[in-house]
């Protein structure tokens, strides 16, 4: 059976604190297993006193999660609040209390909500947080002690347990001290930068019963890889569109994973076309890549935070001449399919700790929000929308280049129409028969012609098959039927530090199916 966790709080005023930590708590591959999260406000209606019923349900939970801000709530004929009723309720009963503070400013609480937390404070160790994501990291850390201190949990999730072999010395202070004036100044990280490794650890739950846990040493680790050697990743940039020996441009960075991202982000840029702009507004011209880099920063990020490092698998990034794939070692957790990533959905990180650390200095804006941000972002490049997928026991994200380029289309012998409907396209992503008539000021007649036409030719892909419900979209694949080129790249000049950029003309039809391992 499953044990409650009682979470209390002035509703109102931390409704999505709430919310989001029952979803967690429900949601997570671990914490599932072993909790269920109770809301007040889930209830359904019925004839019971709410005061009563409440209280009811703390003497049946096994752990009391008392979330406090500013306010201090609705309160009753005794001047009581039920926030505070139900801490002392938990406190009477002896169960498990939680306690997390939001924010490091005191001077705008109440005085009855100060009051409170100084009680709170002389009768258990309470946490500060600064906003969800850091909630739920501290949520994860103390419910995983909870359990092992039952006896129920023997063994903590990879991220958090001890590294094997690790001592505080395997930490590097110069990047440790720099991660934390970054999170102060990016997320008012409460945490001196100045402090000693062991209170920094300590702050960011990053100690298993004093030692550094797997998270630590990969985020700060002086050498990482001494002890997770498949901690890394592998770039790799074909100039076609399968996998071919010798690799072209084939990197593999290690580090810790601030600098595995650092380094795969960069490694993708310099291979991405560059459009670069006039200084008519200002002393620098502006650069825009053809997959934006924040798109790119994204995928990367993501698969990094959550990727699963018990797997011998590396990382794998590919860019090809028609896409960027993102192979990452695990599977979605239970509950999420490659679907529900298109559309608001709970955020289910497979390293809590990990992911919490990325937020804190901004490698991650927003927990959940990842995969929205890459679509969001490839609409605006006016790119297809992303794939996601799972392929075995990987996780594949693809981001479709823009493969339709100018060069391309100069070769096809396309006429006047045809060319006005592919720049409508790449504008507005499909196309119906009356629009291309708009379009290309023609008839119902020639636009169903030129529309097969293209369709035959591999550069559009046709939705539908009868009625007003048919579209067409430019083809993901790039498979050009009806002309006897083969493949090329044409490399277009990169600065000073001899990066370059790739303009596909011609690319033959892929598939889902993985690249072999180089």
């Amino acid at each position: 059976m499953k044990e409650m966790v009682f979470i209390s709080s002035v509703q109102k005023e931390l409704e999505a604190e709430r919310q989001s930590l029952r979803d967690f708590i429900r949601g997570d591959v671990l914490l599932g297993q072993y909790f269920d999260a109770f809301l007040f406000e889930d209830l359904p209606a019925g004839n019971h006193a709410p005061d009563q019923m409440y209280l009811s349900v703390v003497d049946r939970s096994g752990v009391y999660l008392g979330i406090f801000a500013d306010q201090y709530g609705w309160e009753d004929a005794e001047g009581v609040s039920p926030t505070e009723r139900e801490f002392n309720r938990a406190t009477l009963k002896k169960k498990n209390r939680l306690v997390f503070v939001k924010g490091a400013d005191d001077s705008k609480r109440s005085d009855k909500m100060r009051t409170l937390i100084r009680k709170a404070e002389r009768q258990l160790t309470r946490r500060r947080f600064v906003d969800i994501a850091d909630l739920r990291g501290k949520v994860y850390a103390s419910l995983i002690a909870h359990l092992e201190a039952r006896g129920i949990l023997p063994h903590r999730p990879l991220h958090a347990a001890a590294c094997h072999g690790a001592k505080l010395t395997d930490i590097n202070k110069t990047s440790l001290r720099s991660f934390l004036k970054l999170a102060q100044q990016e997320r008012q990280l409460a945490i001196n930068p100045n402090a000693t490794v062991k209170d920094a650890l300590t702050g960011l739950n990053l100690l298993d019963n004093g030692k550094p846990t797997h998270a630590s040493i990969l985020l700060f680790g002086i050498d990482p890889q001494r002890f997770l050697s498949s901690a890394e990743v592998a770039c790799m940039h074909f100039h076609g569109t399968t996998v071919v020996k010798p690799i072209p441009s084939y990197k593999r960075f290690k580090g810790t994973l601030f600098e595995q991202v650092d380094s795969s982000i960069d490694f993708i840029m310099s291979k991405l076309v560059r459009a670069v702009g006039t200084r008519s507004h200002g002393s620098t011209a502006p650069v825009e890549y053809e997959i934006p880099r924040p798109v790119v920063a994204e995928a990367i990020v993501n698969a990094i935070a959550h990727r699963d490092y018990a797997s011998p698998a590396a990382t794998q990034i590919y860019l090809f001449a028609d896409r960027f794939e993102v192979w990452n070692p695990g599977e979605l957790p239970a509950g999420l399919t490659p679907d529900a990533l298109r559309s608001q959905h709970p955020s289910l990180p497979r390293n809590p700790l990990i992911a919490e650390s990325m937020f804190l200095a901004h490698y991650i804006e927003k927990v959940g929000t990842g995969t929205l941000d890459v679509i969001a972002g490839c609409q605006i490049a006016k790119l297809p929308e992303p794939e996601f997928f799972q392929e075995g026991s990987q996780f594949v994200l693809r981001i479709w280049r823009d493969w339709l380029t100018l060069d391309v289309i100069q070769n096809l012998n396309l006429n006047e129409r045809q060319i006005a409907a592919i720049a409508f396209l790449k504008a507005n992503g499909r196309i119906g028969n009356a629009e291309y008539q708009s379009v290309a000021l023609t008839t119902k007649k020639t636009a169903t012609r030129d529309l097969d036409d293209l369709v035959a030719k591999g550069l559009l892909e046709k939705i539908g098959t009868t009625g007003r419900g048919v579209f067409y979209r430019i083809a993901r694949n790039g498979d050009i039927k009806g002309t006897n080129e083969t493949s090329s790249v044409e490399e277009t000049k990169g600065d000073k530090k001899g990066t370059k950029g790739t303009k596909v003309t011609l690319s033959p039809r892929v598939s889902n199916k993985r690249p072999k391992k180089p």
